[in-house]
């Protein structure tokens, strides 16, 4: 099976762990941005900026495209405003702009009044309670306030919004920040690094904004909307950027991810999650140093023009850790807080997952008696943990991905303190199988399938759990056949990063295969290939 395969919706061959994880390993070499969905946010934001960017048509097919039957787009509940409004934003700039080539004019007038009816709607997406996506309380009020500019003197065809103003924003959620970031922007003091981003809600503001410089290689906050803000109308003196540009909407037919390259981000979660598992690894020398470079003084960061930050770090050390070139993590203690490790200095909030993989980087290989700090990280976790005995996260939609990563951390560093919760945790995961035997937040879903599949395996078996794993083997082989997984991690947008839920999957089918082997519950078809 060649590195094509991986390709989202295509059928997997069946392979043993090992061949997918040397698939994996060779497509991180082939492809070091990384590999990602589109967005519908960020495909927007390049409709409305960057009409001149080739594949424009292709861009507003997309969106047309991809609009639910509700008129909405994205995820379920408020996962739906953020691309909803870029969406529509866009699409109206479409038709205050641009000449009909490549797209219909009824149609992406027909697909802009059906969104702003679930824009308006007291259920629609504004219902709910904005998710904790990054820049969301900038991103909804800058969207609105300029589809409300748009309304005032609307395209043909849509007088009836003539006047309507903005579409309602959710409950407590206003302005005042946005406001206090353009005010900041426009005084010349330096922005926040995180804010670079999501530097397209500054509007016209952004333009070759003195306080952003972007990379070497072209891109502004690793983000493609971010870029073209900064850009504004191309010329010549910036040829990095626009290659920038032109390479990532090449490199996805039109549409774009909300976040690239992602190198660091992607090596390090594929490679950890194989090597805790056991899958075994050859790792060209040069991808592994390559890792270790990405640490400075400050730790790694996702990708080019983003901040460093103590989950990427943590995860790039663990990873180099399991892989047998351990470095010093004393780059971590930057995120420290006293309490608990920030994501990045001035985080707003806390982030469970971020310290489950702190806890991890710090356990591994040491004594753990040794320092205190794991074990305040132990009880901080603890203290994190909901009634239910699930976790849940700020940068991914499902409660199963922040549930597996403390699971494991605590499992594996925790001490005895942790077997309660851990046990609590592992019987929550039970009790909420779903009747397909999957798991899923809003349906089954290979990913969220495998991370339960992971922690119901931290402990030793027994019939009743080993009947549960072996019905959720089932259920994982044939998700992972349809390739269909929705994007559940958070940026401005859902997206889905492809090779490390993949990584996830061949983790847990390898560890599931190894409970069962010989069992009587043992799966047949395509997943007994993991047994061989």
């Amino acid at each position: 099976m060649s590195t094509g395969a991986l390709t989202r919706g295509a059928a997997p061959e069946a392979a043993g762990p090992a061949e997918a994880a040397a698939e994996l390993v060779a497509d991180l070499v082939a492809r070091p941005a990384g590999r990602t969905s589109v967005s519908v946010y960020e495909t927007a934001r390049l409709v409305s900026l960057a009409p001149w960017l080739t594949r424009h048509a292709e861009r507003i097919r997309h969106l047309l495209t991809a609009q639910r039957p509700d008129g909405g787009w994205g995820g379920p509940e408020g996962y739906a405003l953020v691309p909803t409004l870029s969406a529509v934003e866009a699409l109206l700039a479409v038709l205050d702009r641009d000449a009909p080539v490549g797209w219909s004019v009824h149609g992406v007038r027909h697909g802009v009044d059906r969104a702003l009816r679930l824009l308006h709607d007291p259920t629609g997406p504004a219902a709910y309670p904005v998710p904790d996506l990054p820049a969301a309380d900038l991103v909804v009020p800058a969207l609105a306030e300029r589809i409300g500019e748009r309304l005032t003197d609307p395209p043909a065809g849509l007088a009836d919004w003539r006047d309507t103003g903005p579409p309602p924003l959710p409950a407590g959620l206003d302005r005042r920040r946005l406001d206090r970031v353009r005010l900041l922007a426009g005084s010349g003091a330096g922005l926040p690094p995180k804010l670079a981003h999501a530097l397209e809600v500054l509007g016209p503001a952004a333009r070759r904004l003195p306080a952003v410089v972007p990379t070497a290689a072209g891109p502004v906050g690793a983000s493609p909307a971010a870029t073209a803000a900064w850009l504004g109308t191309p010329d010549d003196s910036r040829p990095a950027t626009v290659d920038y540009l032109r390479a990532v909407v090449t490199e996805h037919g039109g549409p774009v991810p909300c976040a690239t390259p992602i190198t660091v981000f992607e090596r390090s979660w594929v490679l950890s999650t194989l090597a805790r598992a056991g899958v075994p690894l050859a790792v060209p020398p040069a991808l592994v140093a390559d890792l270790r470079d990405a640490l400075g003084p400050d730790g790694a960061a996702t990708g080019p023009g983003l901040p460093t930050d103590a989950d990427t770090t943590a995860a790039t050390l663990y990873a180099l850790a399991r892989l047998g070139r351990p470095v010093d993590p004393s780059c971590l203690s930057r995120y420290d807080t006293g309490a608990h490790f920030c994501t990045w200095r001035g985080e707003d909030g806390a982030s469970v997952t971020t310290n489950a993989h702190v806890l991890e980087a710090l356990g591994w290989g040491a004594d753990r008696s040794a320092s205190a700090v794991p074990r305040r990280l132990t009880g901080w976790l603890l203290d994190q943990q909901r009634a239910d005995g699930s976790w849940t996260d700020r940068w991914h939609a499902s409660p199963y991905y922040a549930t597996c990563c403390a699971v494991l951390a605590l499992y594996d560093h925790g001490g005895t303190a942790a077997r309660p919760a851990v046990r609590r945790a592992v019987d929550w995961v039970r009790d909420t199988q779903r009747p397909d035997g999957g798991w899923g937040r809003w349906r089954s879903t290979a990913e969220e399938t495998a991370y339960a599949l992971q922690m119901l395996l931290v402990g030793p078996g027994g019939p009743a759990v080993d009947a549960v794993v072996a019905r959720a083997a089932r259920r994982l082989s044939l998700l992972d056949g349809a390739r269909d997984d929705p994007p559940l991690w958070h940026d401005k947008d859902l997206y889905h990063p492809e090779a490390i839920v993949r990584a996830a999957v061949v983790a847990a089918g390898k560890l599931a295969a190894e409970r069962l082997r010989g069992h009587p519950y043992s799966p047949a078809g395509p997943w007994s290939a993991l047994l061989e």
